[in-house]
């Protein structure tokens, strides 16, 4: 009996010093609050209160008197802003994106007891018009090329819409910038190579007209990384389909059906493409490539023509002219080299190759891997000492 007395005695004696312990620090934070100074200290002893047990009713009270600290240390900055005195523009974002979460804690606290959310209404008043500082604090991390931070605001700036804080004043059908802000985040989430954030929004930034090639671009690397390639395929073709003249889509749409063989696909979307500029030297040269691959050389040969026409420095125009010419003569050299007439159109053919190959070679040193074996077998094959032993010696 005398035991649990004891025990009583000295729990009683604990509570109030607790209580009176956790009274000090809120009339100190609002002594801070009232008198404009020490406002990060008063911030960091209400955060580790709100760190403590406390009962639902003091939290609701700590919480409350955070967001006041905020919102005076985001009305001081906004004054030194306005006067154009020197202010941490990363501190003043920082502390905006603060009171969004302190409200959200109290809205939540509120929303999960029987506690008259009195504060409620008033507060979303407040902080409602400061919801598009999200967004501007989202591209200003943006310029920072500090993507994690960028993330959070623009995030912060979509989620922000569906809180219960803003039920009776948010307007959809006002809010200009909630697309634009999806498709920060899709940016944010390719330059962090992360896939889960770049792909967590893309359903809303798709609505973004202004942006949307980029985020076309963007998400169609995302299935890239992960190895959705049919996916990454797709995206391409839409965006192409899309904006035919956008740099990003039409060379990786044409590599990806070239490297799986695909040609039939490959020439109807440079044909497409030719529709819509069909003195575009990527386009003519994309297909010259096609017709290569196909064997339609006297096609590929004429486009050549046409292409270094345009623009005698155009070096793969000169391999693709070169190397039709080098295959018809590789084909006959293998299956019809018997007869003096087929032999002496092979040597035609390689002699036809090799001032084509050689400009190749002089305008694309670098790409020996390509002029090297072709040249080498020219040389061989024409008889051509002086030069066959210049190329041997590079092996």
């Amino acid at each position: 009996m005398y035991k649990f007395l004891l025990i009583f005695i000295l729990f009683s004696s604990v509570l109030p010093h607790n209580d009176s312990a956790q009274k000090k620090v809120i009339s100190q934070a609002k002594q801070y609050i009232k008198s404009g100074k020490d406002l990060d200290k008063a911030e960091k002893i209400i955060t580790d209160l709100l760190n403590d047990s406390l009962q639902i009713k003091d939290r609701q009270k700590a919480q409350n008197i955070l967001f006041d600290i905020l919102k005076a240390k985001y009305e001081q900055g906004n004054e030194l802003l306005y006067l154009k005195h020197p202010y941490d523009t990363i501190s003043h974002y920082t502390t905006i994106i603060k009171m969004f979460n302190a409200l959200e804690k109290l809205d939540s606290i509120d929303e999960s007891s029987n506690l008259n959310p009195k504060y409620k209404e008033k507060h979303a008043h407040y902080l409602y018009p400061l919801r598009p500082n999200l967004y501007y604090g989202g591209l200003f991390f943006i310029r920072k090329e500090d993507y994690k931070r960028a993330y959070l605001f623009c995030e912060k700036y979509i989620e922000s819409a569906n809180t219960s804080l803003f039920v009776n004043v948010y307007k959809q059908e006002s809010d200009s910038l909630m697309a634009k802000a999806a498709a920060w985040t899709v940016y944010c989430g390719y330059k962090l190579n992360d896939y889960e954030r770049l792909m967590k929004y893309s359903s809303l930034a798709v609505k973004d007209t202004a942006q949307l090639a980029f985020v076309y671009q963007y998400m169609a690397e995302g299935y890239k990384q992960i190895g959705d390639y049919t996916k990454y395929a797709d995206l391409l073709e839409i965006g192409f389909n899309k904006y035919p003249t956008f740099p990003f889509f039409f060379p990786r749409l044409i590599d990806y059906y070239n490297d799986i063989g695909n040609y039939e696909k490959s020439m109807s979307i440079v044909d497409k493409a030719l529709e819509v500029d069909s003195t575009n030297i990527n386009y003519m040269f994309a297909k010259s490539t096609i017709l290569l691959n196909t064997g339609k050389y006297d096609e590929c040969i004429d486009l050549c023509k046409k292409l270094i026409e345009e623009n005698d420095s155009l070096a793969e125009a000169y391999y693709n002219f070169g190397v039709s010419y080098y295959n018809q003569a590789i084909a006959l050299d293998k299956y019809q080299q018997r007869s003096k007439k087929n032999k002496d159109r092979i040597r035609e053919l390689y002699s036809m190759s090799k001032p084509l190959l050689e400009r190749f070679r002089e305008l694309a040193p670098e790409q020996k891997n390509k002029w090297f074996p072709i040249l080498y077998t020219i040389y061989l094959n024409l008889n051509m000492g002086e030069e066959f032993d210049e190329i041997n010696r590079l092996k």
